[in-house]
């Protein structure tokens, strides 16, 4: 697909929980290969429907797939300044969608944005940096169920 074919934005649906799950399994297999897996598929995509979905704003990016209809490319959740999700599809990075998604949430929440991000998640990290995130805090692991160190950042409008 070509690079310059622009993303669309909508507000995240119960339907998508299907593809939004997809898109959060395939971006983490590629991404954090070490991670390990602590929940089915199956489990994964009912917390999509039944927690994600429902419990917090969720937009989602599109792009035009076969036949021309729109897919999900990636998805953005925020619960209030928590942003608790940004998972692109592995083939869609680099093309301007997180920085999309990312733009969305600092619209949603003006105030400011707080996100924990796996340390070992470089790719993230530096994305964060380059956006003006600010690491303030490092944990062990203990938070999180894949008992992986963390890293807490913050971004403010006022920098």
């Amino acid at each position: 697909m070509p690079s310059h074919v622009p993303a669309r934005l909508r507000k995240g649906r119960t339907h998508d929980a299907d593809a939004l799950t997809r898109v959060f399994l395939d971006a983490r297999a590629t991404a954090l290969p070490y991670l390990p897996r602590v929940h089915s598929d199956a489990d994964t995509r009912a917390w999509m429907e039944h927690v994600v979905l429902p419990g917090t704003e969720v937009w989602v990016a599109e792009l035009p797939g076969a036949g021309g209809a729109w897919e999900p490319a990636g998805f953005v959740s925020l619960d209030g300044q928590e942003l608790e999700h940004l998972y692109l599809r592995p083939d869609v990075r680099r093309r301007g969608i997180g920085t999309l998604l990312l733009e969305k949430a600092r619209e949603l929440s003006p105030g400011g944005l707080a996100l924990h991000t796996f340390q070992r998640n470089t790719a993230a990290r530096s994305f964060y940096e380059r956006h003006g995130f600010t690491a303030v805090a490092f944990d062990d692991g203990g938070r999180n169920e894949e008992n992986e160190p963390d890293v807490r950042y913050r971004w403010s409008p006022s920098g």
